[in-house]
């Protein structure tokens, strides 16, 4: 098949184009960037509809990340992206497969998420991603496309999570809100696996995650031992982290900028969420990647490319 993966000069869509590369697919990167391989047709997803012609399917991954709050400034450019820009998609993919990749990000944080399906709710999105992506994925699911929910996608090239990790350590400790609590990760192998075998599975909704969840406190330790990073775990009280985030939140509501500390991370790191998998494993779908595959020894030269 032609593949058209939108966003692929990012960290998921270079994942996904270089699996279908290696699938033996011909690949179309759409973006503003050329992506690791294939050819490159320029799309700004905020401005105009690609070009798809001669395209057997598309995978959309580009999206506007970030932490910005709800009713923020920054919510409307987000907005040109993640939904505008997935309504364009739509319109120019019409009577094509595509497969929409979403986030775990758009379900309810309000009710319990201990065991995550698929029909969990929707809504109360603490920060302006969350929200546009539910927004997004309304329209791809409209239009019948298959919607995957990733949670926390983690592998080589990641340019968020990791980061943000690292850069909470101070003073050879690392505060996370409450206490210790189970998290469905998401390998980007996983993920691209299951964006290449989705076509054939049925339009709707499916998580996306590990085969099995991880304690918090001890992948956050691991990580961090994988990177050289000593630094010890502190547990900061739920109720001073929230106190925290909503201050923080203010002060960059003044600003237009991102928070320091959101509600969102708080939320993401101080409740259990794990996804139950059961409907893709139905397609026939196997996580085959963990988080301990990244971090087992590995030569020197290989050092900081874990995560």
């Amino acid at each position: 098949m032609t593949v058209a993966v939108t966003g692929a000069s990012g960290f998921c869509g270079g994942h996904v184009a270089r699996a279908a590369a290696a699938a033996g697919h011909r690949v179309v990167c759409l973006g503003r960037r050329p992506g690791p391989l294939g050819g490159h047709r320029f799309w700004d997803a905020a401005a105009a509809g690609p070009d798809l012609s001669g395209v057997d399917l598309v995978v959309h991954c580009a999206a506007a990340v970030g932490d910005p709050a709800p009713g923020s400034r920054a919510e409307a450019a987000m907005r040109a992206v993640n939904v505008d820009g997935t309504a364009r998609l739509l319109a120019a993919a019409a009577g094509l497969p595509v497969v929409w990749v979403s986030s775990a990000s758009v379900y309810d944080p309000s009710r319990c998420r201990a065991r995550v399906t698929e029909d969990h709710p929707r809504g109360n999105q603490l920060n302006a991603y969350g929200r546009t992506k539910a927004e997004g994925e309304a329209l791809a699911l409209a239009a019948g496309a298959v919607v995957l929910r990733p949670r926390a996608v983690y592998g080589p090239g990641d340019t968020q999570l990791l980061p943000r990790l690292l850069s909470r350590v101070r003073a050879g400790t690392l505060l996370l809100p409450g206490p210790d609590v189970e998290l469905s990760l998401t390998a980007v192998e996983n993920l691209a696996d299951a964006c290449l075998a989705a076509p054939g599975w049925a339009p709707g909704a499916y998580n996306v995650a590990d085969a099995a969840p991880y304690s918090r406190d001890a992948a956050v330790a691991a990580v961090l031992r994988a990177h050289g990073v000593r630094a010890r775990i502190r547990h900061l009280p739920l109720p001073v982290a929230g106190a925290a985030a909503r201050t923080a939140e203010a002060l960059a509501r003044l600003t237009g900028g991102e928070p320091a500390l959101s509600r969102y991370a708080v939320d993401q790191l101080a409740h259990p969420v794990v996804l139950d998998l059961a409907r893709a494993r139905a397609r026939g779908w196997t996580p085959r990647r963990t988080l301990e595959d990244y971090l087992s020894p590995r030569p020197a030269s290989a050092a900081g490319r874990c995560c």
